[in-house]
């Protein structure tokens, strides 16, 4: 067999001396340095065989007459142990799962004396059996100096028989001879020291039975282990010990190490008995530090330590195991078993120590629990293990950044709680690339929902967004990036963000500003990673906050603010009256479309409005990539994303002053807006149509309601060939030109056959003798025909005869086929009265007679317009009401009709209904809002056109005046205001 080699002592009280077998020829000083085995015969454990004698450090104390032994660890191998029993003598049985975690009497006493008296200090040894015949420890004797007289040597085995921690295996009786023993003599082979120790244990006996100390006094400690999560909640210990300790910490021994960060501890604070809770079991995790998690090997199969585990443990049991030490407990963990707590080490924090030697990372989740003001040191500790590239961080390598870590810029967007656009100072904002987009380091702030998937907000969502809108947005701020991320987004794609601090003004980091006022907490990051630089700061502030259930952290119910959005064209035209009559709104910039056209929040009327410039218009800007993917993206025009750009650096996301004059038909509020304040304030259409990234709406030149300054401004604009007008001369978008017939003007006697709309109709005149020719030629041909169909040519355009039900019985008429539609139908228009039908090919047509063609007998039905007038159409409320009015004022009567011209077909007219001199039906529709004059080019261009007589100068001055008390009396279309934009398309 191997021997290890341990240190020759000098000659003790019992007269050691060196050995002088052999296989013991090497003598050495200090503690054991290597650790050589012999197989044991009856497994395949490989058992520690040590020298006669020796000297070694006491690792551990497992009950009051067996301890571990530590020798020195060679080549970074890890140090031999050796479990030492004292010979000849016997200690109570601790408690433990097989005798019902229950002491025999006096055995916590007997080990907490050895265990006080020599854990962690070096000892000298004497080997009595081991090997074969010892199983898995070695029997022997240990003596270290008296307390009282260094000079002295005690035997730990007499010394605890003396005190009654101990007592003889053999009592009474004679020193036992050689055999007895089990051993050839002493430890030097001789029988007098085996005699002079048995004769010790003896005297040692006596003398504790005559003081009755430890098991033989009448009532010795017999302790109940108790197990936090079993017998007692670990919360309660917390409490207990927060209310009843000294200083707020107990004192524990700490009797187990898990690996270098768990620990099992057991509660030896007396201020803990009258709670109950003395002796009480518990696993500590270390606040702050967490470290590699040490294998079991007894698994199948066995699980690997993780790197650098072992050494961690190791560190840790040379300088906390079964020390008695007070703890600092901060909380427990998820399963509510297991505390975490500082372990206060008299030489300095163990947590630093760890973390110095690259043993352990900084714990993210325990380190929250501890007192901000020790967090410091761990986090010191850490960075100069990385830096040094020590254990754990052997790997390490500083983040690596693909831009500048710090800069300045403006805040241009809040995109989410803790992510905004931020433009480089020095940049032109001359294309997106050029923002940067950064979130802020270890904030994370409440989600937004989603509308398409049905998500909804998470508490504090919008408020968070809105506090950091006002803390940044168009500012400027000073960014420290501290690292970045990949960040997912969509089903394949990621985006590298960059995440840091952001300073504005007096605030160093407005991250804390939102935890400090609950709208977002600390991100929980893993240990491995990276984090702010003012992360502990973070963690201080949301400790405060939490305590003063502040926002998130409020046991309240959430209330969300329930936000009108009128989006919806039904709910803006019922909301706009309001905001029309508010005068000056305050509103802020929620989202930019293009230059002109937002979408605001107004708080005074808790809603969202879609907003456009009443007297601007921008360019299209390039589509977003929402719009592209479902294929509704339009081409941008010149100056498009110059244009938005602009209007999202000054505007976007800032408060700003409406005044809303009118709505569209789209919902979509119209008016004038103005940023700036004081002496900054400014009219932001001026400021656009100067820049040349906008143009004056022709509508309103048209109409005359343009303002002066905004025309100057864009003829300024114009000379300086600026922004629009820089790429081409604009053109105005006139519409095509409608071919007019000249016509004499004359008066007809009239009745409607069909209405179209509110003034769009077909009429007959009264007294046409081809309405009396063609209605008996068709009776005729009804007559020889029958109502049966026959097959016949159809394509559009063609004449044919179609079968009609009037009300009496089926007849044959006139129709002109408009086209073919589904499941054998054809669309057909009758000539001679206007009105259209869908009927089936196959029963409802014929060929028509060519006598009865419209070459020989003209149509008689006329299609004609109200003159100088236009109505909406009928899919909407204020054309049906039109309609409605005009079939009621002219349906079945004899109308007068003055004649001006044709165009395109159409013959334009005036409509009276009885005398000419009282106002006509055209005139009657305007003044009741539901007609309305067209533009002031299309208008003088119609009167150009149809000789521009004083019939039509004074139909277009009724007109005008009508028109006029429509608007101010906000009558049908003009009920909102404004003219809508949709109309004019």
């Amino acid at each position: 067999q191997s021997r290890i080699v341990l240190g020759s002592l000098g000659c003790g009280k019992y007269g050691w001396k060196p050995a002088s077998d052999s296989t013991h020829n090497t003598t050495q000083t200090g503690l054991f340095n290597a650790l050589p085995r012999s197989h044991h015969p009856n497994s395949n454990t490989m058992v520690t065989v040590l020298p006669n004698r020796g000297t070694a450090k006491i690792k551990s104390v497992l009950s009051g007459d067996t301890v571990v032994l530590l020798g020195r660890s060679a080549g970074g191998a890890r140090a031999p142990e050796v479990t030492f029993t004292f010979e000849r003598v016997t200690a109570p049985r601790m408690a433990s799962k097989a005798n019902n975690n229950v002491d025999d009497p006096g055995a916590f006493s007997s080990r907490e004396w050895l265990r006080s008296l020599c854990v962690g200090k070096t000892v000298t040894f004497e080997t009595r059996k081991q090997g074969a015949a010892a199983g898995d420890r070695v029997y022997g004797l240990l003596f270290m100096p008296d307390p009282t007289d260094s000079t002295q040597q005690w035997n730990l085995s007499v010394e605890s028989v003396r005190r009654g921690f101990c007592t003889p295996k053999v009592l009474g009786g004679d020193a036992p001879d050689a055999d007895a023993n089990g051993d050839s003599g002493g430890a030097n082979g001789s029988g007098d020291s085996v005699e002079d120790y048995e004769t010790a244990l003896q005297t040692a006996y006596k003398e504790a039975q005559a003081a009755r100390a430890g098991v033989h006094s009448a009532n010795p400690l017999v302790r109940k282990l108790m197990n936090a999560g079993d017998e007692f909640e670990a919360m309660t210990l917390v409490d207990k010990v927060k209310r009843i300790c000294t200083g707020g910490s107990v004192t524990c021994v700490i009797e187990y190490i898990f690996d270098g960060s768990r620990f099992r501890c057991i509660v030896t604070d007396p201020e803990l008995e009258t709670a109950g809770l003395l002796y009480g079991s518990f696993t500590l995790i270390m606040a702050g530090v967490a470290c590699p998690r040490v294998g079991n090997p007894r698994l199948n199969p066995p699980t690997p330590s993780e790197p650098f585990a072992d050494q961690a443990r190791e560190f840790v049991e040379l300088r906390l195991l079964q020390r008695e030490l007070k703890v600092t407990l901060n909380g427990t963990d998820k399963s509510g078993v297991c505390l975490v707590g500082t372990v206060h080490h008299p030489r300095g924090n163990i947590g630093s120590e760890i973390l110095k030697n690259g043993l352990g990372r900084i714990s993210d989740w325990t380190i929250r629990m501890m007192s901000p003001g020790d967090v410091p040191p761990l986090r010191i500790a850490e960075n100069a293990a990385k830096r040094a590239n020590l254990g754990v961080f052997e790997n390490y390598t500083p983040p690596t950044l693909t831009g500048a870590s710090e800069f300045m810029g403006t805040v241009i967007e809040v995109i989410s709680g803790d992510t905004l656009m931020i433009l480089p100072s020095g940049e032109t904002y001359d294309d997106e690339s050029k923002l940067k987009k950064v979130s802020l380091a270890s904030i994370r702030a409440p989600r937004a929902g989603n509308e398409r998937t049905g998500k909804l907000d998470e508490p504090y969502a919008m408020e968070c967004k809105d506090r950091l809108r006002v803390l940044a947005v168009g500012k400027v701020a000073k960014v420290n990036i501290h690292y970045e991320k990949e960040i997912p987004m969509g089903p394949n794609g990621t985006e590298k963000r960059q995440f840091g601090t952001v300073s504005v003004g007096k605030r160093a980091d407005i991250g804390e500003v939102l935890i400090t006022e609950g709208l977002a907490t600390t991100q929980r990051h893993r240990d491995d990673d990276e984090k702010s630089i003012r992360y502990d700061e973070l963690v201080a502030a949301e400790s405060i906050t939490k305590a003063a259930s502040k926002g998130i952290h409020s046991d309240k119910d959430y209330k969300k603010k329930t936000t009108n959005d009128l989006s919806d064209p039904k709910k803006a035209k019922t909301y706009s009256g309001s905001l029309q009559r508010a005068g000056q709104t305050k509103a802020i910039v929620d989202y930019v479309f293009n230059g002109s056209r937002f979408k605001l929040y107004v708080p005074s009327e808790n809603c969202f409005v879609m907003f456009a410039l009443s007297n601007a218009r921008c360019p299209q800007p390039s589509p977003n990539k929402a719009a592209i993917s479902r294929g509704q993206g339009r081409a941008a025009e010149p100056f498009g994303d110059a244009s938005k750009r602009h209007s999202r650096l000054n505007v976007l996301q800032r408060q700003v002053e409406i005044v809303c004059t009118g709505v569209t038909n789209g919902g979509v509020m119209t008016g004038d807006l103005y940023v700036g304040q004081g002496g900054q304030r400014r009219n932001y259409c001026i400021e656009l149509v100067a820049s040349g990234l906008a143009t004056v709406d022709q509508r309103k030149i048209d109409y005359g309601e343009a303002p002066k300054v905004l025309i100057d401004s864009q003829t300024a604009a114009q000379n300086n060939k600026l922004g629009i007008w820089s790429v081409k001369k604009v053109v105005k978008d006139e519409p095509k030109s409608k071919s007019f017939a000249k016509a004499d003007e004359r008066v007809l006697d009239i009745q409607i056959s069909e209405i179209r709309s509110g003034n769009h109709f077909f009429f007959r005149t009264v007294g046409d003798e081809s309405a009396k020719v063609i209605d008996d030629g068709m009776k005729i041909f009804t007559d020889q025909n029958g109502a049966n169909g026959a097959p016949c040519e159809i394509k559009a355009g063609k004449l044919v005869a179609a079968l009609f039900n009037d009300g009496s019985s089926n007849s044959w008429y006139r129709a002109k086929v408009v086209e073919k539609t589904d499941k054998g139908k054809v669309k057909v228009l009758f000539v001679d009265h206007g009105n259209v039908a869908a009927v089936s090919a196959a029963t409802h047509l014929r060929p028509l007679d060519m006598t009865l063609g419209t070459d020989q007998i003209p149509a008689v039905a006329k299609e004609a317009v109200l003159a100088l007038t236009k109505v909406r159409p009928l899919e909407q409320d204020d054309g049906i009401d039109a309609a409605r009015m005009f079939q009621g004022m002219a349906w079945g009567k004899d109308l007068k009709a003055r004649v001006h011209g044709e165009a395109e077909g159409q013959v334009l007219v005036t409509l009276y209904d009885g005398d000419m001199d009282s106002p006509s039906i055209n005139e009657k529709l305007t003044r009741e809002g539901l007609a309305r004059v067209g533009r002031r080019d299309e208008t003088y261009a119609s009167l150009d056109r149809m000789g521009n007589s004083d019939s039509l100068a004074k139909l277009m001055k009724d007109l005008k005046k009508a028109q006029d008390k429509a608007r101010s009396t906000r009558k049908g279309m003009w009920i909102y205001g404004e003219i809508p934009e949709e109309d004019e398309d």
